[in-house]
Parts: C-alpha cells; structure tokens; sequence
C-alpha cells in the first residue's frame, strides 16, 4: 500500500456529478484525484445549447464543462484520464487499479461514471450504427442535410433533439411508444406545434435494411397494429434514437449494490451499502435526470462524505499528504485546458513548453474553400507564436514533400518533427472548434514532452504494427476530439502508424466510400470502419 499515491478521495468519471463533486472537494482542502476515460463534461459536452441551468442563460455543453474543470483545477484537484479496470473496497484504504497498470488509493470513492445511450435492439439497429442509425444529433445531424430524419423517443432528450434536427433535416417525425411525450410540456408543444416535425404516438420502429446505408424502415402501431414503410431509391434517412441509458457500472458489479437494471444504490448522502464509497449523477436510480441534479448529487456526495474521510484517516492512522495552499495548477493541467475557447495567451503558453523540433508544412490547391480556411487560420497561428516555422505548398509544387507524408488528399497540413521527418500526424482540416485543442496537443506531442502516459501503455503502443489511420470527423463534434487525439498520440510515439483527421465536410467523395454517416469513424488501413468515441487505452485494443 506504501507503494500507491495515497488521496483523501478518488472521483472515477468526469460528467456533471463528478467534476461537481470535485469543486466541493477541492474547496474543502480535501487530496482529491479525478480519473476519467474520456473527456471531461460526460453527457454534457454532447449538448449543443444548455438553456435550463440556473444562472446561465445560454451556453454549449462544452463550454460550461470547460468552467466546471478549471473551477476544479483551481481548488488544487488532480486529473489523470484513464480507464478503470478494478477496484477494491474491501479496506478503508480503497485502491483503483486502471488498465494502463496504474493502481491509486484513497479512504473515500465517488462513483460518478454515469451512463451511456441505450439501444433498442431492433433489426439493423447494430448493423447500420454510423449509416444511418446515430445517437448524437450535435455529432451526426449534418449529414442528413435536405434527408428525412425519424427521432425515436418521447422524453426531453428526443423532444429537444427533434427541434435541432429541423436545421438539417427535410422532415423529421418523431415516433414515441408513449402515447404522449414524458418530458416537460413546454417542450412538447414545441414539437407538437413545430410545422416540420410530425409525431406519431403508441407507435415503434420494427426494423431497419440497406446495403451499405439505411434504405429502408418499418413502424408499427402498437395500439392499432398497423404497419408502415419508408424507403428511398436514392441517398439514405436518418434514424436518431433517444430513448434513455444504461449505467456505466459494469467494473463495479460485485463490490457495491446495483439495482436489476445495473444502477447502483444510494442513501440520501449517496452512499453506497459500502462505508467510504459514494455515488452521484446519472449511475444512480433518480426520478429525473438533468444536469441540475447531477451536480446537486455530485455536492451531496462530496460534503457527506468529508467527515468520514476525516474520522477514518484519525482511527486508522492514514496520513496523506496535505496541500496547505491552493497550487498554481502543474504545466501538464495548463497544457491539457487548451481547448474550443483558448485565448492567444494559453496557446502560446504550450508552444513555449515544446521542448523539441517541430514544423507545420501545409500542401494547399487553388480555388479551394478548404485551403483558403488552412492558410487563414495558419497565418492566425504564427501571429501567436514564433515557435513552430510554417512552409507553404500548392500541390504538386513538392513533390518529394507530398511523397513522404503519403499526400493522397488535399489539403493537408503535415506535422514534422525532429530533422524534418514526418511525424505520422496530418489534418485534412481547418484544426478549428472542437479540433483546436487537437492540433495543439499534436505539435506538443510531436515536439515534446507530450502529454503524460503510463510505461505500461506506452510499451503497448511501440508493439503496434504498421497501420494507416484516418478519422472521419467533424469542427462541430464534441466526441470526435477524443479519437483524433488518442490515435494521434500513438502515431507520435510509434514511427510506424500514420493518423489524419478528416474533415468530412470537404470530403464528400471520402464520406461515400465508408458509407459514413457518423462521427467519430475510425478508418484503419483505407478498409475497416469503426464508429464511436474511443479511450487510447481502447485504440490500442483495437490496433493490436
């Protein structure tokens, strides 16, 4: 146990319930480290517009994410982004162990891992995911720009998703096995009296088919029985399902008490049946799931929980090492908070910790929007920073360049790292939005430091074999960030894999060939598609 840094409380996952329970944590002096396999903000960092948070009248889910984070991080919380693999709550030190190897310990635990979409487990519904079948309308709605788009659900999530849609769709209808909707009813009249959404109630969808996208799909009353079909000959429709979620709870099974469906249960402090480990947010049985009650129960759990760390570290003799001050946060948390909104001030402040070579050649064509936006925001970043030299191509001007970074798509811009040998890391892009914070983090990784990883993980990752990665994104995407950064994190650190990320919105040609309908899509080797938000400790799974 000597071996583990010790903490007075470990929060597992990122969402609301967790970064709120960070915030009183911190301010409560209380050594507190969050572990998170993703991004920070969970289900929140999906959302478009949140309108119905106290205090704030409209902002992104990204961006209050961002602020609940560096509210954490100034109360001298701790993050380290990994996936738990085992857990041990037997003691009253409490030990996390992560599959990258790394084990932590602490007297208390907060679950606040949360919960992911569920599916229904209609014909295609696995099938056709990413081809029609989506499950984030921020992520994918795009794509069925001028489409028919059907919105399965009849709670808020469906019924607010159901009016986003309406920016791209043709027509959206909406198919609820209720037969009224679930959510609140100034919302449903908004959908009831929006002119291009139709709803069907007491009605579910039976079955999708195509070929390599939906082409067709069957209903079915389930008052009257009655049957109905949609099909096109030409193009796709959409088909976005919003029907609840299921618990994130699988590595805790067996070590605290769970409902039928895998919720685990908690008193009104939010604590588990096991002294010293709580739970908050959307992993717990709850009447109404919002992000106001995540962060209320993310409070809850973090002040209930402080006395018995508290009289546990006294009885037991557990000393950890106390934080008399609120630290400046480490370089590596400075580095790590560059993302959709940073300033000029935080981008040159991680060019500045970049310890080795690193330039940016961009290969351009004439008479292309995408250039125009490349070259635009190239010319933004230099006027940053001095750090990193730009050079300038139109294609076919170098050739031997465009040759050793493998150019089969234009434009591109190519990260070259020490002696100007290609590092394996490229954009089909304007690196803006959500992929700022992407291409940030590329040229730190490349020039060095790079963000922390394990010895085990890294190991794991120079045993990988040769492999071509592309990822099919989007600048609006707030999952997409998660695997363009991950599997360009390996391409830095193995000479042997290349990783660009696509914007898919210049690339229709490139969209068409995978049959992509949703983002993220990681393409390995121009052949297998995978679609959905990947930890690194996944994309090395999978590239194994």
């Amino acid at each position: 146990m000597v071996n583990y840094k010790m903490y007075d409380l470990i929060i597992v996952g990122a969402g609301a319930a967790g970064l709120s329970s960070a915030i009183y944590a911190g301010r409560a002096k209380l050594r507190t480290l969050v572990i998170e396999k993703a991004e920070e903000g969970g289900q929140i960092k999906i959302t478009a517009e949140v309108m119905n948070y106290p205090g704030v009248f409209s902002t992104s889910g990204a961006a209050l994410a961002g602020e609940m984070k560096r509210q954490a991080v100034n109360f001298g919380v701790e993050f380290v982004k990994a996936d738990v693999a085992s857990v041990d709550f037997s003691q009253n030190v409490k030990t996390i162990t992560t599959k990258s190897g790394e084990t932590y310990a602490a007297v208390g635990v907060i679950i606040a891992t949360g919960a992911k979409p569920r599916k229904l487990g209609f014909e295609g519904e696995i099938e056709f995911a990413g081809r029609g079948i989506a499950y984030c309308a921020t992520c994918d709605g795009e794509f069925f720009t001028g489409k028919d788009v059907f919105v399965i659900g009849a709670g808020f999530a469906a019924a607010e998703e159901a009016i986003f849609l309406t920016r791209f769709a043709k027509h959206v209808t909406v198919i609820a096995r209720e037969p009224e909707f679930t959510c609140s009813k100034t919302i449903a009249d908004k959908v009831l009296a929006h002119p291009n959404i139709t709803v069907k109630f007491n009605s579910e969808i039976q079955y999708v088919r195509g070929e390599n996208v939906i082409k067709e799909a069957k209903f079915i009353n389930n008052t009257t029985q009655e049957t109905w079909e949609h099909k096109v000959n030409e193009g796709t429709f959409g088909v976005f399902i919003f029907v609840g979620y299921e618990p994130e709870s699988g590595v805790f099974k067996g070590h605290v008490d769970m409902d039928k469906w895998g919720y685990i249960l908690t008193d009104e402090d939010m604590q588990t049946n096991v002294q010293g480990v709580h739970a908050a947010g959307d992993i717990r049985p709850k009447r109404l799931r919002q992000l106001v009650t995540a962060t209320a129960d993310g409070a809850i759990a973090s002040t209930a929980i402080e006395k018995y760390i508290d009289d546990t570290k006294e009885k037991a003799g557990i000393v950890v090492e106390v934080k008399t001050a609120t630290p400046s946060p480490s370089e590596e948390e400075k580095v790590n908070t560059v993302g959709l909104q940073s300033s000029g001030d935080q981008i040159k402040y991680v060019m500045e910790r970049c310890t080795g070579e690193v330039s940016i050649h961009a290969v351009l064509q004439a008479d292309c929007v995408l250039s125009g936006k490349i070259k635009a925001f190239l010319n933004e970043f230099a006027s940053i920073t001095d750090r990193v030299p730009i050079s300038f191509y139109e294609k076919g001007e170098n050739t031997a360049l465009e040759s050793q970074i493998n150019a089969s798509m234009y434009p591109v811009i190519a990260l070259m790292g020490k002696d100007g040998v290609y590092s394996g890391v490229s954009f089909h892009a304007e690196p803006a939005g959500h992929e700022l914070e992407s291409f940030i983090l590329a040229i730190y990784n490349v020039a060095g430091p790079g963000q922390r990883i394990s010895e085990a993980l890294l190991e794991s990752i120079k045993k990988l074999p040769p492999v071509n990665i592309k990822i099919a994104a989007t600048l609006s995407c707030t999952m997409c960030p998660e695997v363009v950064q991950g599997s360009q994190r390996i391409a830095s650190l193995n000479e042997h894999i290349t990783s660009a990320m696509v914007d898919l919105q210049y690339f229709p040609e490139f969209q068409e060939k995978h049959s992509a309908m949703s983002v993220p899509a990681l393409i390995i080797n121009d052949e297998k598609v995978i679609f959905g938000k990947k930890s690194l400790e996944e994309l090395v799974e999978i590239l194994a």
